[in-house]
């Protein structure tokens, strides 16, 4: 298959500009339609885009289409969590015991934007705004689009359509709509939504908070969390009940309640937030949802990608980073030298759904992890067992953690299982007392192996295997 055909791309966010520049690199026409304006020319308006926590797999697509340089620039190094409890004290709870190990923190738009120019920098690549896609037809390989400047409305073709047009898919939308094939969709919401707020920087542009660290904090069955943005401030979320507990987004309607619901709970975080009242009230509450779906194509002609496919919620920090390694998939198959589209298609959704439906399942995992386990003393005495592990046998010990994050060679299917059964074999030994902080950390490994390749064993046995 030659690569001067024409690809369609729906959706200029971070995973289609990203695929974008990258198929522009290996010479295909690539048209990208996006129903937005050009965020590098208006204000997005604030409240709806958490922000990202890059990490060592979205790392390896900047690698790829050569960016290292330019997004480092963008990036602030967080290093472990700062648990805030509710007394004001501080602790915080690194995310490896290798130091080269870290989170970074990065601004969504700064990045799109990046993604963008380098995109634009290739005659084979043009990107349009303000373009929203209406329908595909994927039996003909032509969209349907509305331009919402002139209000006309157009069909454009290609050799193959790629929808990465997010959670609210058109191009998914059709695909169920048909009816011509069999597809399965599932979205599932949390009882919790998010309401984006602010930490505004010093005067000076100085932190309030300490910098290089991801803020959280955890109250049981809600929670809010922090990340350090280049200007100096933080961006804060909310994440809490619609209608459950005493305190939930449906019940903090009035001032006065929001300001004694801050009170009670985040006292430190209130007395850096003048602004939290028109925060508060000035920006929208979103759920948070997971989607799976299958297939990701049709005849070869058409494609899921990113969200579009396999929308996550954000606790593991691994949405932009898993559509990011969508790109890299891709790619290798593309690398394959396949003889069409609908091999390729198959044969990238084949050997990534595996891989997306764990993170996943990760993500909800996570979830409970940072709003209540992150405060449980037990949790907290395996994390400061692991860390010790790291440090001592840096190429003998991985957490779950640093699987899914920072192993960027491992699927992350394969981290999830592995992860869950060395968890689950440290917190069984911990709470049996067979092992102990203070015990010889080699021969704790030892055990903690043993233990692990136990569980593991039983899983397979019950068909839950790692490839």
């Amino acid at each position: 298959m030659n690569n001067k055909q024409n690809v369609l791309i729906i959706g200029a966010g971070l995973c289609g500009s990203l695929l974008a520049l990258r198929l522009g690199q290996r010479g295909f026409n690539v048209s990208v339609y996006e129903k937005r304006p050009d965020l590098r020319k208006v204000e997005i308006s604030a409240g709806r885009s958490i922000n990202l926590a890059f990490s060592d797999r979205g790392y390896k697509a900047i690698k790829l289409v050569g960016l290292e340089k330019q997004v480092k620039q963008l990036c602030i190094p967080m290093h472990g969590r700062m648990i805030h409890d509710a007394h004001g004290n501080t602790f915080q709870s690194n995310y490896s015991g290798r130091p080269h190990e870290f989170i970074n923190s990065i601004s969504r738009g700064d990045l799109n934007a990046l993604l963008l120019n380098e995109a634009e920098k290739h005659e084979n690549v043009s990107i349009y705004f303000d373009q929203a896609c209406q329908s595909v037809d994927f039996e003909k390989t032509t969209a349907l689009f509305k331009d919402y400047k002139s209000q006309d409305v157009f069909v454009e073709d290609a050799d193959i359509i790629i929808g990465t047009d997010g959670a609210g898919s058109v191009l998914r939308k059709s695909y169920y709509l048909a009816k011509k094939f069999l597809f399965s969709f599932s979205q599932n919401y949390l009882t919790h939504g998010y309401k984006e707020l602010c930490i505004l920087s010093k005067e000076n542009g100085d932190f309030r908070l300490h910098k290089n660290a991801l803020h959280i904090w955890p109250r049981g069955s809600f929670m809010l969390i922090a990340l350090p943005n280049l200007d100096g401030s933080f961006t804060v979320t909310l994440f809490l009940s619609y209608d459950e507990g005493q305190y939930n987004f449906n019940n903090l309607t009035k001032e006065a309640v929001v300001l004694e619901f801050f009170k009670n709970e985040f006292p430190d975080a209130l007395a850096l937030m003048p602004n939290l009242l028109d925060d508060f009230f000035k920006n929208p509450t979103a759920p948070l949802g997971t989607i799976k779906c299958a297939p990701w194509h049709y005849k070869g002609n058409t494609l899921l990608m990113g969200d579009a496919a396999h929308a996550i919620v954000p606790f593991y920090g691994q949405g932009m980073n898993a559509s990011f390694e969508d790109v890299i998939e891709f790619d290798k198959v593309l690398d394959m030298k396949l003889k069409n589209w609908e091999e390729i298609c198959k044969t990238y959704a084949r050997g990534r759904k595996k891989d997306t439906d764990a993170i996943a399942d990760l993500a909800i995992d996570n979830f409970h992890e940072m709003k209540d386990h992150v405060a449980n003393p037990i949790f907290q005495e395996k994390r400061k067992l692991e860390m010790a592990l790291e440090k001592a046998f840096p190429n003998a010990y991985v957490s779950k953690y640093s699987m899914v994050t920072f192993n960027e060679d491992m699927g992350y299917r394969e981290a999830m299982l592995k992860g869950r059964a060395q968890d689950k074999a440290i917190l069984n030994l911990l709470h049996s007392g067979r092992i102990q902080l203070q015990d010889d950390l080699k021969r704790t490994l030892e055990i903690i192996n043993q233990e692990t390749q136990a569980i593991l064993a039983d899983n397979e046995i019950a068909g839950f295997k790692s490839t």
